[in-house]
């Protein structure tokens, strides 16, 4: 049985995870441990407590005698971990093709179709979380605990930048596009196929590399001086 301690400090990462993934806390920014207890009303335990979970997951980055600070990545790190997601992506696309039930069949369609709607009426925000469903439901779908556990915290580390891909002119109807082929391969039962457009969706190469480090604000892309939380 858990503790009220430890209780409260998975609420509490909860709470500053999901903060980081939506960008309202942006990579640098110090997480002071005082500051955040006062804000969320508990001791400096579980917000400790919270903190090191974060920086197990890699959201957060942890030194002696500093500060810790929402993770910051590299440029030519964060091409990396997109080349790797989009062959985990790949992978998952590939399994969840001979894998996925008829009632995922039917749900990856109708997120498809949610998408479609968020485009017309021009809502990037509900895009980008419509667009996750989709991602997670094929991760769902590979049957794969591992490997979905293991592609989703590596999305997540990524998740403040790929936001930016969101906002980039034209890549919400890309992103239809892209996503009615990997459905295609799925539902066709073509595998190889599946993981070909996964991966091509969800890699950076050519102009969209360009386009993506065009978009990307100074402090995102390289560590900047923190500013505090708070």
């Amino acid at each position: 049985m858990k503790t009220k301690s430890a209780t409260r400090a998975d609420d509490l990462r909860h709470i500053l995870e999901q903060q980081i993934l939506s960008g309202e806390l942006a990579p640098g920014v110090r997480l002071d441990e005082q500051t955040l207890a006062v804000r969320h009303n508990v001791s400096r335990t579980p917000v400790r407590e919270a903190l090191r979970q974060l920086a197990s997951s890699g959201l957060v980055d942890m030194r002696s005698r500093h500060t810790p600070t929402v993770a910051s990545l590299t440029l030519p790190k964060l091409i990396q971990m997109f080349e790797v997601m989009a062959e985990l992506e790949g992978l998952c696309a590939r399994l969840a093709t001979r894998r996925m039930t008829s009632p995922q069949r039917k749900r990856l369609q109708e997120i498809h179709d949610r998408l479609i709607v968020a485009l017309d009426n021009d809502e990037p925000e509900a895009f980008y979380e419509i667009n996750r469903e989709f991602h997670e439901l094929i991760y769902e779908a590979s049957e794969s605990e591992f490997l979905a556990e293991q592609t989703n915290q590596l999305r997540n580390r990524v998740g403040p930048y790929r936001r930016h891909v969101t906002y980039r002119p034209g890549r919400m109807v890309a992103t239809i596009h892209e996503h009615q082929l990997v459905i295609n391969a799925i539902l066709s039962g073509d595998a190889d196929g599946a993981a070909r457009a996964m991966r091509d969706h969800v890699n950076l190469l050519g102009e969209n590399l360009t386009d993506f480090i065009a978009t990307l604000p100074p402090e995102v892309a390289t560590p900047s001086k923190a500013s505090q939380a708070g």
